[in-house]
C-alpha cells in the first residue's frame, strides 16, 4: 500500500505575527486563494541542473524568493492560438475536472514567465519558438503587459504566435496557509530554456534575479549564502527556509538530485495538492505538509514530452490544438 510521510519545515520569522494571531483567534476563517502559477526554468550546466530564482519585495505567497510566477488575470481567460496537449489532458494532468481553470494555469504560467524573464514559450507553429525576446522592442511589450495596456492574447497574436504549451511540465500544486493574509492556489512548472532566449529582469519591476545552481542551493540550505548573494535587507544574513516557501524547496530539493534537464522533466509524479498545516511544537511555529505516497503518476503525464528542445518536444504527428475542450464554443 502506498504510504505518505508528514515533513515539517520552520515558518519564516517574518510570518509568526500573522500565524500567532490566527492561532489565538477563535472565529479564524482563511481568506479565499488566488489561482496561481509559477515555472523553474531550468538548463544544463558543468556543474549540474541550474534554475532562475529572483528576489520579490513584499509580502508574496510565492516567498522572498521565487521562481517567476504570479496570480492569474482576467485576460489569462482570452482566446489563444494554442500548440501542445488539449485543455483536457492539462486538466488530468493538475488533477482537477475544471478545464477553465486548468486552461487559466497553463496561460498564467507563460504569460508570467515571459512578463519576469522575458523567456516566452511560444511560436508561429507546433515546431518553432520564438528567438531574439531581449530587444527593446519585446522589452516594450512585457512593461505593458506589467502594466495591463495590453492583453497576453492580443500581444501574441500581433506577431501571429500561439502559446506552446507543450513545453511546459506540471510540477507540484501548493496552497498558501489558511493564516496568511494573501493566499494563492499555486500550480508549478517546469520548462528548459528555449534556443535563442535569455532570461532579464523587467525594468521597471526587477530588483534580483539570477541562476542558481540547484544542487549547490540545496548543499547551503543552512548558510546564508543566497541571501548575502541577493544583498536585499530583508534577505542578507538569512538562511534558505527563511527566503522559500515549501514547495520551492521541495523542487530545488528534487531538481538537486537530477541527472539533468530531461531526467528532471522526465521524473514520475503524481498529482498531489501540499496543503500547509500550522503547528505549534515546544513554543516553535512549523509548516507540515504530507507528501505524496509512492503511488505510479497520472496516465496524461505520457502526452507532455519529455522537454529535450523546443524544435522536438511534441509527440510525433500532433498538430496544433485549441485552447478549449472539444465542442466549447469560442472565446469559453
Amino acid at each position: 500500500m502506498p504510504t505518505s510521510l508528514r515533513r515539517r519545515f520552520v515558518l519564516p520569522k517574518r510570518l509568526q505575527g500573522a500565524a500567532r494571531s490566527w492561532l489565538s483567534d477563535e472565529e479564524r476563517t482563511p481568506r479565499s486563494p488566488r489561482p496561481a502559477s509559477s515555472v523553474a526554468l531550468i538548463r544544463d550546466s558543468a556543474d549540474g541542473t541550474e534554475t532562475w530564482l529572483a528576489y520579490r519585495p513584499g509580502d508574496s505567497p510565492l516567498g522572498l524568493v521565487a521562481f517567476p510566477g504570479g496570480s492569474a488575470e482576467n485576460t489569462d481567460e482570452d482566446s489563444f492560438d494554442w500548440y501542445g496537449p488539449s485543455v483536457g489532458h492539462w486538466a488530468e494532468l493538475l488533477g482537477t475536472a475544471d478545464y477553465s481553470i486548468a486552461r487559466v494555469h497553463v496561460v498564467a504560467a507563460i504569460r508570467e514567465l515571459f512578463e519576469e524573464t522575458g523567456v516566452l514559450l511560444a511560436g508561429s507553429d507546433e515546431s518553432t519558438v520564438v528567438e531574439g525576446t531581449g530587444t527593446a522592442d519585446w522589452v516594450r511589450a512585457r512593461e505593458a503587459l506589467s502594466g495591463q495596456e495590453i492583453g497576453f492574447a492580443e500581444l501574441l497574436a500581433k506577431r501571429g504566435l500561439g502559446l506552446r504549451t507543450d513545453l511546459l511540465r506540471p510540477l507540484v500544486h501548493w496552497v498558501t496557509p489558511d493564516f496568511a493574509h494573501r493566499r494563492f492556489d499555486t500550480r508549478y512548472f517546469a520548462a528548459t530554456l528555449p534556443v535563442g532566449q535569455t532570461p532579464t529582469l523587467l525594468p521597471s519591476k526587477g530588483v534580483w534575479g539570477g541562476w542558481v545552481t540547484a544542487a549547490k542551493v540545496m548543499a547551503e540550505r543552512d548558510t546564508t549564502h543566497l541571501g548575502d548573494r541577493i544583498g536585499q535587507p530583508e534577505t542578507r544574513g538569512q538562511v534558505l527556509p527563511e527566503l522559500l516557501v515549501p514547495a520551492t524547496e521541495i523542487i530545488l530539493a528534487k531538481m538537486a538530485k537530477a541527472k539533468g534537464c530531461i531526467a528532471y522533466l522526465n521524473i514520475k509524479r503524481t498529482t498531489h495538492t501540499y496543503q500547509a498545516e500550522l503547528v505549534e511544537d515546544a513554543g516553535q511555529l512549523f509548516l507540515e505538509v504530507e507528501a505524496p505516497a509512492a503511488a505510479p503518476p497520472t496516465e496524461a503525464l505520457s502526452v507532455v514530452p519529455p522537454g529535450a528542445g523546443p524544435a522536438d518536444a511534441r509527440p510525433a504527428g500532433a498538430g496544433p490544438t485549441d485552447a478549449r475542450p472539444a465542442g466549447a464554443a469560442p472565446g469559453d
